[in-house]
């Protein structure tokens, strides 16, 4: 998969846990040689059980739209540590109380953090370039002939 392809979906999964008011929203980015499994973690909180589903339900509705379905979602029903798992990255709902007990970020210190804003100019600017590209090639195509007719013999 394209990693600009990857960062549009990563950052679609970050606005559907915004838009539930997810709390804490964390991005790591796995280094290559780290053991990591997946490419990007997603992570953030909700405040009660009923959050934490409506957030991991969120991020699987966006994606499904898209035509992304999941591998693999865990701990959906204790609404603890919900986990949902795209391959190429991984989006994990905590509870507050799980959230700090687990401390991912600690776990996987040595990833990168970024930012929303640094995903969704990373897809803003592959649009951009996608737009001008396309543009270029209309512009080298030829024009459309115009149908010739033969002029019309007088009598």
């Amino acid at each position: 998969m394209k990693k600009s392809e990857l960062k549009k979906q990563v950052a679609a999964a970050i606005q559907a846990c915004l838009d539930k008011k997810a709390e804490e929203l964390s991005i790591l980015e796995m280094e290559k040689g780290s053991g990591a499994f997946t490419d990007y973690f997603v992570l953030c909180s909700g405040t009660n059980p009923r959050q934490v589903q409506a957030i991991a339900d969120e991020v699987e509705l966006r994606l499904k739209a898209t035509g992304l379905y999941p591998t693999h979602v865990e701990g959906y029903k204790q609404a603890e540590w919900v986990l949902v798992d795209y391959v190429d990255f991984v989006v994990h709902v905590f509870s507050e109380k799980a959230r700090k007990y687990y401390d991912l970020e600690r776990l996987w210190k040595t990833a990168t953090r970024l930012e929303p804003s640094q995903l969704n100019a990373a897809s803003a600017a592959t649009s951009a370039q996608k737009k001008k590209r396309k543009a270029a090639v209309a512009s080298k195509a030829p024009a459309a002939s115009k149908k010739k007719t033969k002029p019309k013999k007088k009598s």
